[in-house]
């Protein structure tokens, strides 16, 4: 890893070439941008040799330093899941281009027409930990959206990150697109984090994409607007009418298929008049997959952990869930709504009625109905991938795809036209 003498030159640098490669980009043809991604998913399966060797080193940096096994997880990168992000690089390159969409239009008694078209918002900085696949997302999402981008992985994703955006490099030269267009911070040093969130001349926007402690700095710290994608507390409340099979399947898929992702399950809220039946069935299921439950009154068992105030609000990313029984649909979506994170939450329910009304008075990003919140994921919604899951209100919201990072300008044209 190099060393660098000023890591304010450096970041400026950084960002002046990825404002003068967006204003390239921002004209773009769609046949371009679509060569690159192309030519992208070409390389990372051409180079998955070296990106799973690059891949060791980090994993071996990760046991050095602790790392828990669903952060070992999250870091690991086999053949499957270079597959996986082939696919999205795929995926996206064969989307329709956001970019000159007219999302509206209309003509005035003056005689004006007027459009309003999707634009690039112009330099995105992503600053995200561990998953090294998320290089290839970002850098796939805002190349599709015409935007120049800033990516900043975790220093324990460092070398594979470096590998997976060699390849992305190699996909704009074979589109002869700039290749600043898709840069990656060249350290591990934490400073370049502070200086990427103050570049307001270059930078239009940060996409923090990681745990509470990451997002909550991003967000203390940054001059820049920032798309939050706050932890993942998920909740799915078991209802009184829920049917018993869809609720094991659902409830297993969405805490064990991967325990280190933000679409987890983190709390059960069971409906108290099956809590004895059906949710100690659920509490068996989790403890003989090896969850640990913590849990309180009825569904406290043998071989449950006494939950405390602490359970409720917390993202374990571990094979650990809390569980708790509830009177009624409305103490579970009270009990949402001071635990929860907006991110995404689910009802167990056979009745139609309760899941409008969960639907209706719960406003996380994402809501479901019978099925695992572990499809809280862009490509899961057709999206190919996603930059992040925001959980803020402000312009985008929940899985943020392509579409998700533009903004829109107005188009006005007239005739000689003059106001009165």
């Amino acid at each position: 890893m190099k060393d660098f003498d000023s890591i304010p030159t450096l970041m400026a640098d950084l960002g002046k070439r990825a404002k003068a490669a967006s204003a390239d980009l921002a004209f773009a043809s769609a046949e371009r941008k679509h060569a690159a991604l192309i030519a992208a998913a070409d390389a990372v399966w051409e180079n998955r040799a070296n990106i799973i060797k690059a891949n060791k080193k980090d994993l071996e940096f990760g046991r050095e330093k602790g790392l828990s096994p669903a952060m070992m997880d999250r870091l690991m990168l086999d053949e499957a899941r270079i597959q996986g992000m082939v696919d999205g690089l795929r995926t996206v390159a064969d989307q329709a281009d956001p970019v000159g969409e007219v999302l509206a239009e209309w003509d005035m008694a003056s005689g004006l027409n007027i459009q309003r078209v999707r634009t690039p918002l112009g330099v995105i900085g992503v600053i995200y930990e561990s998953r090294p696949n998320v290089t290839a997302d970002a850098g796939a999402l805002c190349l599709k959206s015409g935007n120049a981008v800033i990516l900043r992985g975790g220093s324990e994703s460092f070398h594979s990150s470096d590998a997976i955006h060699a390849c992305l490099v190699e996909g704009l030269k074979a589109a002869n697109l700039p290749e600043d267009a898709i840069q990656l911070v060249p350290t591990r040093d934490r400073a370049a984090v502070q200086e990427l969130l103050t570049l307001t001349d270059y930078v239009d926007v940060i996409v923090p994409r990681g745990g509470k402690g990451l997002v909550g700095l991003v967000q203390r710290e940054a001059r820049v607007p920032v798309f939050a994608h706050l932890e993942g507390i998920v909740h799915i409340y078991i209802d009184k009418a829920a049917d018993p099979q869809k609720t094991l399947d659902v409830v297993l898929n969405a805490k064990n298929r991967r325990t280190g992702i933000c679409g987890a399950a983190e709390c059960l809220l069971i409906h108290q008049d099956v809590a004895e039946t059906l949710g100690r069935d659920v509490i068996a299921a989790l403890q003989a997959a090896g969850v640990e439950v913590h849990a309180e009154g009825t569904l406290a068992v043998e071989g449950t952990i006494a939950a405390t105030a602490d359970d409720w609000g917390k993202e374990y990313l571990d094979s650990i869930i809390a569980a708790k029984p509830v009177a009624d649909i409305d103490a579970a979506i009270a009990h949402i709504r001071q635990y929860g994170s907006n991110h995404t939450d689910c009802i167990m329910t056979e009745d139609e009625d309760a899941a409008a009304r969960f639907f209706e008075r719960l406003d996380s990003a994402i809501l479901m109905h019978n099925a695992s919140t572990q499809f809280a994921d862009g490509g899961e919604f057709g999206m190919g991938a996603e930059i992040g899951i925001a959980t803020g209100k402000m312009h985008a919201r929940g899985p943020v795809g392509a579409a998700q990072l533009t903004s829109f300008k107005y188009l006005v044209r007239g005739n000689g036209t003059t106001r009165s």
